[in-house]
C-alpha cells in the first residue's frame, strides 16, 4: 500500500511540474503562436525553435511568393512541361484535388491562377465589369492540374495556371509541426497559424484546451466556447477583409467559379481532426453557402461547424456541442 501511494504521489509531482510555455513569431507573413507542455524553460525553447524551424522549412517548399520554392517551378512551367517535386509536396496537391472532387470545385488550388481584379488593400472606384469577372476565373481548374506518381511530377496543363495554398497552407503547416513535436517527446501542445488551431494531449490545468470563437461583428467578446481536446478549428471571416459598395459588403472570398466574392455569412468555423482539412473546408463552405455548406458538413464524420450569417444567426451543424 506504501508503495503504490508514493508511486501515486510521484505520478502527481511529475504532473504538477508540466507547465505550458509559448513563443509568437511571425511567419509567412501571419502571426503564429506555439504553446508547448513542458518541463522547464530550456527544454521548451529547444521545442519552440524547432516549430518555428519546420514552419519555415515548409514555407519554403510550398510558397508561391518564394520564386525558389518547388512550387513557383510549376507555375513557371504552366503549359510547359511537368516539374520534378519533392514527395511531401506531391502528396499535399493530390489531397488539395481530393477535397476539390468532395466540394465540387469550390475549393481549388489553381485559384491561384485568379486575374487580379480585386482589391481589398485599397480603395476600388467601381465594382469591375461581369465580362471581365467571368474572363478572370478561366484558368482554374483543378482537373488541370496532372500528377504523374512514377515520375513524382506535377503539371498544369494551361499557360497561365497557378496553385497556390493560401486556403490550405496554413493548416498544413499546423499539422506539421505537431508531428514533429510529438516526435520530439512533447506530450501536449497548441499550435495558432494565425487562427488555424490544432492540440494534442492534456493542458496541465485543465485538460482541454479553451478555445473562443470570435464575434465578427465586436459586439461581444466571443460568440462561442469549446472545450478543444486532441483535435483543430479553423475560422474563415469576411470581418477583417473587405470593401463596400453601395452598402453593400465584398468579401475577399471569392467564388472560384464566378469570380465574385460570396455573400450571406460572415464567419465559417471547422471543427476536425486535422488542422489541413479544416482549413479548406473553412474556405470550402463559406463558399458554398449556409444551406449547402450545412449539408455538406452534417454529411462528413467526425466534422462539425458554426456558421454566422449576415443577418449575425448562429448556425451550427446538427452534432456540435457549442458552450
Amino acid at each position: 500500500m506504501f508503495r503504490l501511494l508514493f508511486l501515486l504521489f510521484s505520478a502527481v509531482q511529475i504532473a504538477n511540474a508540466q507547465k505550458t510555455f509559448k513563443k509568437k513569431a511571425l511567419l509567412m507573413g501571419v502571426d503564429f503562436e506555439f504553446t508547448v507542455v513542458a518541463e522547464d524553460q530550456e527544454s521548451a525553447n529547444h521545442f519552440l525553435e524547432e516549430a518555428i524551424k519546420e514552419t519555415i522549412r515548409v514555407e519554403n517548399l510550398i510558397s508561391s511568393w518564394k520564386s525558389s520554392s518547388q512550387t513557383s517551378n510549376i507555375n513557371r512551367n504552366a503549359g510547359v512541361k511537368p516539374v520534378v517535386v519533392d514527395n511531401e509536396l506531391l502528396q499535399l496537391i493530390k489531397r488539395s484535388k481530393r477535397i476539390s472532387e468532395l466540394t465540387n470545385g469550390f475549393f481549388d488550388i489553381s485559384f491561384a491562377s485568379l486575374d487580379k481584379i480585386w482589391y481589398f488593400n485599397k480603395p476600388m472606384e467601381k465594382l469591375p465589369d461581369s465580362s471581365i469577372v467571368k474572363k478572370s476565373v478561366s484558368k482554374i481548374n483543378y482537373k488541370n492540374i496532372v500528377i504523374n506518381d512514377k515520375r513524382s511530377t506535377v503539371f498544369l496543363t494551361q499557360k497561365g495556371m497557378k496553385i497556390g495554398f493560401g486556403s490550405i497552407g496554413k493548416g498544413y503547416v499546423a499539422e506539421k509541426v505537431k508531428k514533429l513535436l510529438q516526435e520530439l517527446g512533447v506530450t501536449a501542445g497548441l499550435v495558432n497559424a494565425s487562427g488555424d488551431l490544432t492540440t494534442w494531449g492534456n493542458h496541465p490545468i485543465t485538460k482541454n484546451w479553451k478555445i473562443n470563437i470570435a464575434d465578427p461583428n465586436g459586439l461581444i467578446e466571443k460568440a462561442g466556447k469549446f472545450d478543444l481536446h486532441n483535435n483543430s478549428v479553423v475560422t474563415s471571416g469576411n470581418y477583417a477583409n473587405y470593401i463596400e459598395f453601395n452598402n453593400k459588403r465584398y468579401s475577399h472570398i471569392i467564388n472560384p467559379k464566378t469570380g465574385w466574392p460570396v455573400s450571406g455569412l460572415k464567419s465559417v468555423t471547422i471543427f476536425c481532426k486535422n488542422t489541413e482539412l479544416a482549413d479548406a473546408l473553412a474556405t470550402s463552405v463559406f463558399v458554398l453557402g449556409k444551406e449547402k455548406g450545412l449539408e455538406l458538413v452534417n454529411q462528413l464524420n467526425g466534422i462539425e461547424c458554426l456558421l454566422i450569417s449576415d443577418d449575425n444567426k448562429l448556425h451550427p451543424s446538427k452534432n456540435l456541442n457549442l458552450k
